[in-house]
């Protein structure tokens, strides 16, 4: 879950830095979006090892 909410919120500050021109809040948003598909990727891998494949 902690992955999904790391995604949202890179989005919207992405989001925001591209509003009001801000390269450096659009990038941390880029940065906590990654870092959510990042987690998201690692959860699915141990829930794969523990013969948890919920697809």
């Amino acid at each position: 879950m902690a992955g999904t909410e790391d995604r949202a919120e890179g989005k919207a500050k992405e989001w925001e830095g591209k509003v009001t021109g801000d390269e450096a809040r659009e990038a941390q948003g880029k940065s906590q979006g990654l870092l959510g598909k990042a987690k998201d990727k690692a959860s699915d891998t141990a829930d794969s090892l523990r013969g948890r494949d919920d697809e």
